[in-house]
């Protein structure tokens, strides 16, 4: 049994995350055009009929800049929070609006959709994890810091967009006025490829195929850094960066993966990277 997962676009410019089962399909957050959207979902195959909810996690411009359109045109429902909606400033009419609330599943035919809060500096920000043929798939971005509900959600995914905003040294001696660094660095503001990759080593399930590296920043970070970080500590799960550029494959996730990594392994990688810290 399987999911389908693809990144329509990852990065401060714009965010879009598409999960599918056979026959239904969700998006998480619209961030860029309806136009650009299409055109990206063409290019790998997929097609806007099969998607049946948008789910929004806060209402920042790089989530929600194609929503309205979308919803518009193609008569989808939006899945958001009151604040959000208020905050953002949507247009969205309301035959089509859906409130939703943390921790309780959302059921888009058979794909189950449950919201749980997180930190980062929005009005009612969430992060979400869909289920869907003993599949679970975590977008997990925009986040300021990893809190009990990050870990214990992360911990049962199957596959996860993951954030690795920013690399600590290059936020560090970059051009960033120093506001803007306190607040990526703050608690409510993104994770940095060190405290993501401790959530992977420390937390990741023997079951996660898949780890997308997400929403990484242009001036501060490197898809080659963060992906050679990441796949010295990988084990059997394939490290994968979305592009802030263009889509990324389709990839299917299986429910019956488990890594051949033993517990020992996956001891003995976490001893390396908590060694490295010191």
């Amino acid at each position: 049994m399987s999911l389908y997962v693809t990144s329509i676009n990852s990065g401060s410019n714009g965010n879009c995350y598409y999960i599918a089962n056979e026959t239904e399909a969700v998006l998480i957050d619209a961030g860029i055009s309806c136009r650009e959207t299409e055109k990206r979902m063409t290019r790998i195959g997929l097609s806007m009929e099969n998607v049946k909810a948008i789910f929004i996690s806060h209402e920042h411009s790089d989530h929600i800049n194609g929503v309205e359109v979308l919803s518009k045109k193609y008569e989808i429902p939006v899945y958001i929070t009151r604040k959000t909606l208020v905050s953002g400033g949507l247009q969205i009419p309301e035959k089509q609006r859906q409130i939703f609330k943390a921790n309780q599943p959302i059921f888009i035919g058979d794909l189950s959709i449950t919201a749980f809060p997180k930190f980062h500096d929005a009005i009612d920000p969430y992060s979400f994890v869909v289920s869907g043929n003993g599949v679970n798939i975590g977008v997990l971005t925009d986040i300021g810091s990893v809190c009990e509900n990050v870990i214990k959600n992360f911990s049962q995914c199957h596959a996860c967009f993951l954030e690795t905003n920013y690399d600590e040294q290059m936020l560090e001696f970059g051009n960033y006025p120093f506001h803007l660094k306190k607040r990526i660095k703050s608690d409510v503001g993104h994770l940095s490829n060190d405290q993501a990759l401790e959530l992977f080593v420390n937390h990741r399930s023997s079951s996660l195929s898949h780890v997308f590296l997400s929403h990484l920043s242009k001036e501060n970070n490197s898809p080659k850094l963060v992906q050679d970080l990441f796949t010295q500590h990988a084990g059997n799960t394939e490290v994968v960066v979305a592009s802030r550029y263009s889509e990324i494959d389709v990839y299917e996730i299986k429910s019956d993966f488990v890594s051949e990594v033993s517990m020992r392994a996956v001891s003995v990688a976490r001893k390396s990277y908590q060694m490295k810290l010191f």
